[in-house]
């Protein structure tokens, strides 16, 4: 039983038989063409023996194990193996097939590959989740053919339970980049410091090249030689992202969420902020506040901040600003960088949250994230050819228009914002954290 379930005949098999009985049929006019025919049959017999003997004799068999990553970054590229092991004595063929978990919808994946004999082969490929959670794999198929009569099929019957986490491939990529001087190629600015921003680090000698304004008059006069103080950045500043898990945060982008994409830059962002030797937090809000992970630098403070942000669940609710305000004021009460994560579509939307925004740009510096619609930004730039075009576009550049004075409102206010499309968030949020260092607002 085993044996029938493991055997599958390939369409070559019913081609040649398709070939013999056409053959037959003009042996029944060519009476010399009857003894060729005859043997031309004893031959595919001999040849459907010896594919069936050759793919199940003795310890012939493919071994397949799956060398897959401990965990999966959400909205990035995973890089995935699986691992073949023929015992065959010849090269044979493998068609691999794989039971991806549903959310990843995909159904035409097919990995191909030849392997020689005693070989031990990697068969590489790439998937994007773009949700949150456990990702469940089922089987693992191998069906493998020599002459390509029949096929025998192998299966890795270990399912496999993997986890989605925000994206930490960014995070990773980050923090390479910041410990080899590399910023510039992930696109963060360079920004000038401003002396207003450091704080007194020691006192060293005057080299070429030192501000005069920094030289110390009185450590000069007392060692006989030009001393300067040396100053460095203000660390230990507490860094806050506010994840708003309302219904404005479901929109999807490319086949993730606002909410998703902001996830993801808080985790970077709380990463850099950390590098910086600054504290970071984090809190998410809907009806009330939940998440809430108090500003630290200690060591297990990104663990700490990658589970929440992986177990964050929303019903996508109205959010309500005077809530977060209210525990905003009542348990971060040292100045902070708050960057929030949110989305104003409409001037009328913002304008009932601005009393709240303003009362927490008093105490703290707050940074509202508003997201470009490029769907729609595209469609009011785009010529109408029939009439419902031209409806559809009018209806766009006022959406884009509305989004432009939701801008001017924030900056009147003076809010600053980060008006971003959703995949080049997360850059401009660390670049706008290293500007309001530079500047030393906090």
């Amino acid at each position: 039983m085993r044996f029938i379930r493991s055997l599958y005949v390939r369409n070559k098999f019913f081609y040649a038989l398709l070939l013999l009985a056409t053959c037959f049929v003009l042996s029944f006019f060519i009476k010399l063409f009857f003894p060729f025919v005859i043997a031309l049959l004893w031959l595919f017999v001999a040849a459907c023996i010896w594919d069936i003997m050759f793919l199940y004799y003795g310890k012939n068999k493919v071994i397949i194990q799956r060398n897959y990553p401990e965990k999966l970054s959400n909205g990035d590229e995973n890089d995935m193996e699986i691992q073949l092991t023929s015992n065959y004595p010849a090269k044979v063929y493998i068609r691999l097939l794989e039971e991806f978990p549903t959310q990843l919808q995909l159904r035409n994946v097919e990995l191909t590959s030849a392997i020689l004999p005693r070989e031990i082969k990697s068969i590489h490929y790439q998937i994007r989740p773009t949700s949150r959670g456990i990702h469940a794999f089922g089987r693992c198929h191998a069906l493998v053919h020599r002459l390509g009569l029949f096929t025998r099929k192998f299966t890795l019957t270990e399912p496999l339970e993997l986890a989605c986490y925000p994206s930490f491939i960014q995070m990773r990529k980050y923090q390479l980049l910041a410990t080899t001087d590399r910023l510039v190629d992930l696109g963060i600015k360079r920004i000038r410091k401003i002396g207003a921003t450091l704080e007194f680090d020691h006192i060293r000698e005057y080299v070429r090249g030192d501000e005069y304004r920094h030289l110390n008059w009185k450590a000069t006069a007392k060692h006989k030689k030009l001393l300067v103080n040396q100053y460095q950045e203000e660390k230990s500043q507490p860094i806050y992202a506010l994840i708003d898990t309302g219904r404005v945060m479901r929109m999807p982008f490319n086949g993730l969420t606002l909410l998703d994409y902001a996830i993801n830059s808080t985790l970077v962002l709380t990463n850099a902020a950390i590098l910086k030797q600054d504290r970071a937090g984090m809190l998410t809000f809907s009806k009330t506040v939940f998440n809430h992970i108090p500003a630290e630098k200690r060591n297990n403070q990104m663990q700490l901040i990658s589970e929440k942000l992986y177990n964050i669940t929303t019903a996508f609710e109205e959010s309500e600003f005077g809530n977060l305000y209210a525990f905003c004021n009542k348990h971060i009460n040292k100045r902070s960088f708050l960057m929030l994560y949110t989305n104003f579509e409409t001037i009328d939307a913002l304008s009932r949250q601005m009393a709240y925004l303003r009362m927490l740009s008093r105490t703290h510096i707050v940074v509202v994230v508003v997201f470009k619609n490029t769907e729609l930004i595209d469609m009011a730039k785009e010529e109408g050819k029939k009439t419902i075009d031209v409806y559809n576009q009018i209806i766009a550049q006022k959406f884009v228009h509305e989004k432009q004075l939701v801008i001017q409102e924030l900056h009147r206010q003076g809010i600053q914002t980060i008006y971003t499309s959703p995949e080049n968030l997360t850059i401009n949020a660390i670049n706008k954290y290293l500007e309001i260092k530079a500047r030393g607002l906090l």
